[in-house]
Protein backbone atom coordinates (compact mmCIF):
# COMPACT_ATOMS: atom_id res chain seq x y z
CA UNK A 1 0.00 0.00 0.00
CA UNK A 2 2.95 2.36 -0.57
CA UNK A 3 1.65 3.19 -3.86
CA UNK A 4 -0.70 5.28 -2.15
CA UNK A 5 -0.85 9.55 -1.67
CA UNK A 6 -1.61 10.08 2.11
CA UNK A 7 -3.19 13.40 0.87
CA UNK A 8 -5.60 12.34 -1.46
CA UNK A 9 -5.99 8.73 -0.91
CA UNK A 10 -5.19 8.12 -5.12
CA UNK A 11 -2.67 6.21 -6.70
CA UNK A 12 0.77 7.90 -6.45
CA UNK A 13 1.11 7.00 -10.38
CA UNK A 14 -1.70 9.57 -11.46
CA UNK A 15 -0.43 12.51 -9.94
CA UNK A 16 -2.90 14.51 -9.66
CA UNK A 17 -1.90 16.33 -6.02
CA UNK A 18 0.33 18.45 -8.65
CA UNK A 19 -3.16 19.05 -11.03
CA UNK A 20 -4.66 19.86 -8.01
CA UNK A 21 -2.12 22.02 -6.61
CA UNK A 22 -1.80 24.11 -10.35
CA UNK A 23 -5.57 25.08 -10.11
CA UNK A 24 -5.30 26.57 -6.39
CA UNK A 25 -3.09 29.38 -6.67
CA UNK A 26 -2.50 33.04 -7.31
CA UNK A 27 0.43 33.53 -9.58
CA UNK A 28 2.39 36.92 -10.44
CA UNK A 29 4.88 37.60 -12.42
CA UNK A 30 6.87 40.58 -12.21
CA UNK A 31 10.03 42.59 -13.82
CA UNK A 32 12.37 43.83 -11.33
CA UNK A 33 15.45 46.03 -12.01
CA UNK A 34 18.64 44.71 -10.10
CA UNK A 35 22.56 45.65 -10.06
CA UNK A 36 23.86 47.19 -13.06
CA UNK A 37 20.36 47.93 -14.72
CA UNK A 38 19.37 44.46 -15.50
CA UNK A 39 16.27 42.90 -15.61
CA UNK A 40 15.22 40.05 -13.65
CA UNK A 41 11.75 38.39 -13.84
CA UNK A 42 10.34 36.62 -10.89
CA UNK A 43 7.72 34.09 -10.84
CA UNK A 44 5.90 34.10 -7.35
CA UNK A 45 3.24 32.63 -5.51
CA UNK A 46 3.82 28.92 -6.97
CA UNK A 47 2.65 26.33 -4.19
CA UNK A 48 5.53 24.10 -2.50
CA UNK A 49 4.13 20.72 -3.70
CA UNK A 50 4.78 21.43 -7.31
CA UNK A 51 8.50 20.68 -8.54
CA UNK A 52 9.47 24.68 -8.84
CA UNK A 53 12.93 23.14 -10.39
CA UNK A 54 11.30 21.22 -13.49
CA UNK A 55 9.32 24.51 -14.25
CA UNK A 56 12.25 26.83 -13.78
CA UNK A 57 14.20 24.41 -15.81
CA UNK A 58 11.60 24.35 -18.47
CA UNK A 59 10.83 28.25 -18.82
CA UNK A 60 14.82 28.90 -18.98
CA UNK A 61 15.78 26.05 -21.83
CA UNK A 62 12.64 27.75 -23.45
CA UNK A 63 13.68 31.46 -23.51
CA UNK A 64 17.42 30.49 -23.65
CA UNK A 65 18.18 32.15 -20.31
CA UNK A 66 19.93 31.64 -16.78
CA UNK A 67 17.82 31.77 -13.95
CA UNK A 68 17.45 30.29 -10.42
CA UNK A 69 14.35 29.07 -7.60
CA UNK A 70 15.05 30.93 -4.55
CA UNK A 71 12.56 30.92 -1.90
CA UNK A 72 9.65 29.32 -3.48
CA UNK A 73 10.18 31.87 -6.36
CA UNK A 74 11.75 31.64 -10.01
CA UNK A 75 14.11 34.01 -11.04
CA UNK A 76 14.60 34.18 -14.98
CA UNK A 77 17.46 36.65 -16.52
CA UNK A 78 15.73 39.00 -18.76
CA UNK A 79 11.81 40.45 -18.99
CA UNK A 80 10.06 37.81 -19.95
CA UNK A 81 7.02 38.83 -18.49
CA UNK A 82 4.44 38.31 -21.82
CA UNK A 83 6.38 34.94 -22.62
CA UNK A 84 6.23 33.31 -19.09
CA UNK A 85 2.31 34.00 -19.20
CA UNK A 86 2.13 31.79 -21.91
CA UNK A 87 4.13 29.19 -21.27
CA UNK A 88 2.72 28.45 -17.96
CA UNK A 89 -0.43 28.25 -19.23
CA UNK A 90 1.14 25.13 -21.98
CA UNK A 91 2.19 23.56 -18.63
CA UNK A 92 -0.92 23.28 -17.59
CA UNK A 93 -2.08 26.37 -15.32
CA UNK A 94 -5.07 27.71 -15.63
CA UNK A 95 -4.98 31.53 -17.30
CA UNK A 96 -7.24 32.95 -14.55
CA UNK A 97 -4.62 32.29 -11.71
CA UNK A 98 -1.53 33.97 -13.57
CA UNK A 99 -1.40 38.00 -13.44
CA UNK A 100 0.84 39.52 -14.47
CA UNK A 101 2.19 43.53 -13.45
Amino acid sequence: MGNIDPITGLPKELGSWENIAKENQRITITAVKRRFGKLTTLVEGLDKNIDLKNIAKALKEKFACGGTVKDGKIELQGDHKAKVKQELIKLGFPQDTISVQ
